[in-house]
């Protein structure tokens, strides 16, 4: 039964990797590709995690796992929160020139 769920989590994850990058790829400005891709992964990550988590056989290496999850998803925030910004100020360098 613990197998099954695994394995069943390890695809869901596998399949938000794959929601998240057909978004990247098919969304039409920055903003909703990075947010369309930010949330996909951070959450596939977190079910790919808790799928291996269940397979783990000691606490440390689940431990492990979630302080490597924990750490992404502060990374791709931040990466997601920069990005924006940037591209929020090229757009209004953009606007500001063309008037």
């Amino acid at each position: 039964m613990i197998e099954a769920l695994s394995t069943l989590l390890l695809w869901l994850g596998g399949a938000f990797f794959v929601v998240g990058t057909v978004g990247l790829l098919r969304f039409p400005d920055v903003y909703s590709r990075l947010h369309a891709l930010t949330k996909a992964d951070t959450l596939g990550l977190g079910l790919v995690i808790l799928g291996l988590s269940l397979r783990a056989d000691r606490l440390a290496t689940v431990l492990l796992m979630l302080f490597i999850w924990l750490l992404v998803m502060a990374s791709s925030a931040t990466a997601c929160q920069l990005l924006a910004r940037y591209q929020l100020q090229s757009d209004k360098d953009s606007s500001d020139g063309s008037e």
